[in-house]
């Protein structure tokens, strides 16, 4: 099932095919984006589950100076899978806004025409991947893989940060009058022309809220983003890198933008 919304209103339900696909896009080059800081436990299984589920895609995995040797162990993957697997080094962390925003750069000058957002620490399911995909085949511009659609579920997590995260998804769907479940969800993938059209040079956010900022930018450009049902599983090795500050974060930017977004829309002009 998959949740689609372009511009504010009420989500449309369509069906996709649930089939894996493992057979080369050739007209699809994906990437997928994969930000490391101190995932060194996490991230070779990782690129085996990847590869497993979809021989066909590749891996930029970008690495903010992890002190654990993150990076060092992704250079040793891409050195054995030069075709598959490549390394960014980054000299300090600065966010995974800003990881991915690196990501999509490098990707977009190498010709990759989907790119997709991937945490290595196995709370987004490779194996799941393929909804994504087939999504954007069907003609998504942007698929987000959700756990509040109907079919999507969350496991491992108290339920503080289940209730949490519900009510930060419902306060952004309010205040940017978006029809969209679940706008913080990280496991997504997008054409190209999305972020060729977004001004990504004016995006900011750094933490909790790049998710949404990326999401309402899409769709206040006339891009349709929907929602495919995933399992996120919450992590068993390393450190959540979650805070406090990035929940603040979100919850001010949201509001910002929210009021921004009426008063653009009350003077005629485009947002993103």
């Amino acid at each position: 099932m998959v949740c689609s919304s372009a511009g504010s209103g009420a989500a449309r339900v369509e069906t996709v095919p649930r089939s894996p696909m493992t057979s080369e896009r050739p007209s699809q080059r994906t990437l997928v984006i994969i930000p490391t800081y101190n995932e060194r436990e996490n991230l070779p299984l990782i690129l085996d589950r990847v590869h497993a589920a979809r021989p066909d895609v590749h891996v930029l995995v970008v690495d903010d100076g992890s002190p654990d040797g993150t990076g060092e162990l992704a250079d040793q993957r891409a050195l054995a899978d030069p075709d598959r697997v490549h390394v960014m080094h980054r000299g300090a962390k600065d966010g995974l806004g800003a990881a991915y925003l690196a990501g999509f750069a490098w990707g977009l000058g190498r010709g990759y025409s989907v790119l997709v957002e991937m945490d290595a620490d196995g709370s987004h399911a490779p194996e799941q991947l393929y909804r994504l995909l087939e999504a954007i085949d069907a003609g998504a511009d942007v698929a987000i893989g959700s756990r509040y659609v109907e079919g999507g579920t969350v496991v491992n997590w108290p339920w503080r940060r289940l209730v949490l995260s519900k009510t930060a998804n419902t306060y952004s769907r309010l205040l940017l009058g978006v029809g969209i479940h679940d706008i913080t969800a990280g496991y997504r993938a997008y054409r190209r022309e999305v972020l060729e059209k977004i001004d990504l040079s004016a995006v900011e956010s750094k933490g909790y809220c790049f998710q949404i900022d990326l999401t309402w930018r899409a769709i206040n450009n006339g891009f349709s983003v929907v929602e495919v049902p995933i399992t996120f599983t919450e992590r068993e090795l390393g450190v959540s890198k979650m805070s406090g500050s990035n929940i603040r974060e979100a919850m001010a930017k949201v509001a910002q933008w929210g009021i921004a977004g009426r008063m653009a829309r009350a003077r005629g002009e485009q947002i993103g």
